[in-house]
């Protein structure tokens, strides 16, 4: 049985950059992806000003740059209770969130997936496609059975990365609880090209009737929406022509140049999903540390989960160079970090979902004030702070029950 310092199980965008940045630090490294080719799952697409960040440290921004990656500079939040011209006229920049970022950056999902995994084979990591993983062993002695190309195979290692997704095999393997909250509502995510007339540098949200909106442009025409509506409208959008009604339900009075989205030609599969979080108490067990969805993931309102993975990434990456004490105890400080970033950016995603994707008159009522109530008093948004500059940057009385009831009201 071969053996290497770590198996990585999930060559997505947290196990490819993890086996990228140990294969370049010297460490053997076997990389395990299930699928053969990247294909578009309404992944994340948008990395955070604080998650670019993150992509530097680790070394990984220019590989990046130079596959595509496209920033973002302004942004905008529309809502039917006020004209698109006040929309407008409070442009936010977004250079502002994090230095020497110039915003966030987008680079569509399957072809980030595979720049990182060419860049970890590039740099010595074994990196297999097409691989099923049959048994995965934690514990003192490590050790993973998978079939690849018809033939049985087992390896063992020092340590296991289980970045394998939100149905990971790995954190079962481990024996880590994951626990979840309830769903707030629906979220559906689409990939559009020949939205010319979206500008390259603006992303926007916005809330109108039933529907609440976002949209992350990718660059020449082609961007990235998403829609939330309300639990129970579970089959709004289903159906052969669920697309083209996904894309007319963007035709908003208050977010006119969203006639762009609505009219602009899908580029890849519709998928709905519910809006929620989840969470692991300790990310880690004897012989396996998870990093990404696998180790519990955020509300997509807030759509972190690509920042949040380069994070997760970074620091184990960071213990894993520091000594060669690879035993659990080593991974407490990720662990004690991961789970108050987390319950932050709950908090702060709450309190999203609570003023975008929410209708009706009282839902209304409720954006009204707040627009209203933080054009004078900036701090009643800083949850938007710890979205885009990273939540350890926002005070900590924003993460209480009493910012609660001052956002969204008693």
């Amino acid at each position: 049985m071969k053996h290497y310092d770590l198996i990585v199980i999930g060559g997505g965008i947290g196990g490819s950059a993890l086996a990228a940045v140990m294969a370049g630090a010297g460490k053997s490294v076997l990389l395990l992806e299930h699928s053969t080719q990247y294909e578009d799952r309404v992944r994340g697409e948008w990395i955070a000003p604080w998650g670019v960040a993150e992509t530097r440290r680790i070394g990984l921004y220019d590989l990046l740059i130079g596959a595509g990656g496209h920033h973002l500079a302004r942004h905008v939040s529309y809502d039917e209770s006020r004209s698109p011209e006040e929309s407008d006229a409070r442009t936010l920049p977004l250079s502002i969130f994090a230095a020497d970022v110039p915003g966030p950056l987008c680079i569509g999902h399957p072809h980030h997936c595979q720049t990182l995994f060419d860049e970890a084979k590039r740099r010595g990591a074994e990196a297999l496609r097409g691989v099923k993983v049959t048994r995965i062993v934690a514990g003192a002695k490590p050790s993973v059975a998978y079939t690849h190309d018809g033939a049985e195979r087992e390896a063992g290692a020092t340590l296991i990365i289980g970045a394998d997704g939100r149905m990971s095999a790995a954190r079962d393997a481990a024996g880590i609880k994951l626990h979840q909250d309830k769903p707030h509502h629906w979220f559906a995510g689409l990939l559009v090209d020949g939205a010319d007339g979206w500008a390259d540098d603006l992303q926007a949200i916005g809330t109108e009737g039933d529907f609440g909106f976002l949209a992350f442009p990718q660059g020449k025409g082609r961007v990235r929406v998403y829609g939330g509506y309300a639990l129970d409208q579970r089959g709004r959008f289903a159906g052969e022509d669920g697309a083209r009604k996904f894309l007319e339900a963007f035709r908003m009075t208050s977010a006119p140049n969203n006639v762009h989205l609505a009219g602009a030609t899908p580029a890849g599969p519709l998928f709905s999903y519910f809006n929620n979080d989840s969470w692991t108490d300790v990310p880690y067990a004897e012989g396996i540390v998870l990093v990404g969805d696998a180790a519990g993931w955020n509300d997509p309102i807030s759509g972190l989960g690509l920042s949040i993975t380069y994070r997760d990434v970074r620091i184990v990456t960071e213990i894993l160079k520091a000594s060669s004490d690879w035993s659990p105890k080593a991974f407490a400080p990720y662990a004690e970090e991961r789970a108050e970033r987390m319950r932050r950016l709950r908090f702060a995603a709450m309190l999203q979902a609570g003023l975008d994707m929410e209708f009706g008159d009282a839902a209304r009522e409720r954006r009204r004030r707040y627009h209203e109530a933080s054009a004078a008093d900036p701090t009643l948004g800083l949850h938007g702070f710890a979205i885009m500059g990273g939540p350890e940057n926002a005070p900590p009385d924003i993460f209480t029950e009493a910012h609660r009831i001052r956002v969204l009201g008693a």
